[in-house]
């Protein structure tokens, strides 16, 4: 399975470089300590609603788009690093004949 683009990478390529906006710029823009910028850009940290807030506001996106992103990455890593043991672990709850569907 293959694991969906972390945010930070999008950030890097389809925004900051295109735009020649260095980290530290960002940073300052956006009211954020360098550490998180770079850590983001570099891949080792996730976007929170905050961040996604304010990179929404900064590029005029939504700060859905970011936490979409996000979202899809973890999910996609998640599924493709332990997916099927978690499926074999989980015992699915037994439907009763009065459950609604």
């Amino acid at each position: 399975m293959r694991i969906r683009t972390h945010p930070g990478e999008v950030l890097r390529e389809e925004f900051m470089k295109p735009l020649g906006i260095s980290q530290n710029k960002l940073a300052r823009d956006l009211d954020i300590p360098l550490s998180r910028v770079s850590g983001l850009v570099k891949e080792v940290r996730e976007v929170t609603p905050d961040t996604a807030t304010r990179l929404g506001a900064y590029f005029k996106t939504t700060p859905e788009f970011w936490l979409n992103l996000q979202q899809a990455h973890t999910l996609s890593k998640v599924k493709a690093e332990c997916g099927e043991a978690i499926v074999r672990a989980v015992r699915p709850r037994q439907h009763a004949a009065h459950d609604a569907v």
